[in-house]
């Protein structure tokens, strides 16, 4: 249900930046700009109906003084449902073969095992089942990469009639709602929960107890 101009630009590389020390860690200030643009269209009017919220994929690479490249980490983000400024810090990690001799071979010669699908950093995009299974696959956390990003919402329905602004209010709430979806489900589990009990402690009383017309003495 997403959608982006022809000309938008969906993925990019940076420019290649020094590190510097910063307390223990090595940092790198990129400061590089990217402007991204896209459109939802809503194809189900039923109220319990969520849009999967895009997502940004990235790498890091790094590169020696003997032109040796690295991969340094993957990491990826879900873009922020609400407008405004958001600051936003994504671990990273790298995949490791195992043994001294890999980490020897990426050393003194460079080079290091890669993703060929990035949505691996998260979902996979040919992923069809219902649980993602990651057993076996070996993983070294290596640092964390931060965004700061602007984020700006538009919408027809502070232009259209009364009855169209209301629809499109309630998909905006529904958008707004994205990233407290997680919580209310959890409320509306335990509340099921909840409701079955009392329904069987119901069900196990007398029905004497239970029924409004019983004669009591």
């Amino acid at each position: 249900e997403w959608s982006s101009p022809a000309s938008q630009q969906l993925s990019g590389v940076t420019q290649t930046c020094a590190t510097k020390t910063v307390g223990w860690d090595q940092v790198a200030h990129f400061c590089y700009p990217f402007t991204l643009e896209m459109f939802f269209t809503q194809g189900d009017e039923s109220e319990d109906s969520l849009p999967q919220w895009p997502v940004l994929y990235f790498e890091v690479l790094s590169l020696d003084f003997w032109q040796r490249y690295r991969v340094e980490g993957y990491g990826s983000l879900v873009l922020p449902a609400s407008p405004g400024l958001h600051m936003l810090t994504i671990p990273t990690w790298r995949p490791v073969e195992l043994g001294t001799v890999a980490e020897l071979r990426r050393f003194f010669i460079g080079g290091s095992p890669e993703l060929e699908d990035i949505t691996y950093a998260r979902i996979p995009s040919t992923f069809k089942g219902e649980r993602l299974s990651r057993f076996g696959f070996r993983t070294q956390t290596t640092g964390s990469v931060t965004f700061r990003l602007y984020c700006l919402q538009q919408s027809k329905a502070f232009l259209e009639t009364s009855a169209l602004r209301q629809r499109m209010q309630s998909v905006l709430d529904r958008l707004g709602g994205f990233s407290q979806q997680s919580s209310v489900y959890n409320v509306l589990e335990a509340f099921q929960r909840a409701r079955r009990r009392m329904q069987e402690a119901r069900e196990s009383l007398p029905k004497d107890l239970i029924s409004p017309s019983a004669s009591t003495m």
